[in-house]
């Protein structure tokens, strides 16, 4: 695993051993991911929610964005997204916090212009998460929501609506944006 475009570059990043607590994107869904919201990424304030080996919120540091939230419920996994932030030399635009992904949205205050969201699998965690995501994606922002193919998505999830689905093998992604955004497009 390693990042692929931006300052970082080529930087390996290490991952936890097995797929207990992280379950790394494949360079080929992340490249996708990234080309979907190339224009949004420079600046962005970004969210990257059940951060794993933090991957997805370094490679948005990577390609330019401000800054990034990184959250995982596992210590052992925040304690790795710090080391790789290190590595990729992000860590000054970092943030790491050892929290539940629905506690940190109760009490999260700014809105975020790219949400990152690589779940557990078929625990039904993106459709009770999304709703709550509306008020904390800002305005032209986007989530985009790494799930299973076969996941089942709401269209709309509070403010947020699904704009569009990329298909990566057994990978689904899906972009939800605010439901102004959506609708003009």
């Amino acid at each position: 695993m390693r990042v692929i475009a931006g300052s970082a570059r080529g930087t390996p990043l290490r991952a936890l051993p097995g797929t207990d607590i992280t379950r790394p994107t494949l360079d080929r869904v992340k490249e996708g991911m990234f080309s979907s919201v190339q224009f949004l990424v420079p600046g962005a304030r970004v969210l990257d929610l059940f951060a794993g080996s933090g991957q997805l919120g370094i490679e948005a540091l990577s390609r330019g964005a401000a800054h990034c939230d990184f959250v995982d419920a596992s210590p052992k996994a925040a304690a790795l997204v710090r080391e790789n932030c290190r590595a990729a030399h992000v860590e000054p635009r970092a943030a790491v916090t050892v929290c539940d992904a629905f506690a940190f949205l109760q009490r999260a205050a700014a809105p975020y212009d790219l949400v990152l969201l690589d779940p557990p699998f078929s625990q039904g965690t993106l459709a009770r998460l999304l709703p709550l995501l509306g008020a904390r994606t800002a305005p032209g922002g986007a989530v985009l929501a790494e799930s299973e193919l076969g996941a089942l998505l709401p269209a709309r999830a509070g403010a947020l609506v699904l704009a569009k689905q990329y298909r990566y093998g057994k990978i689904l992604v899906t972009r939800y944006q605010p439901q102004d955004e959506a609708t003009s497009n």
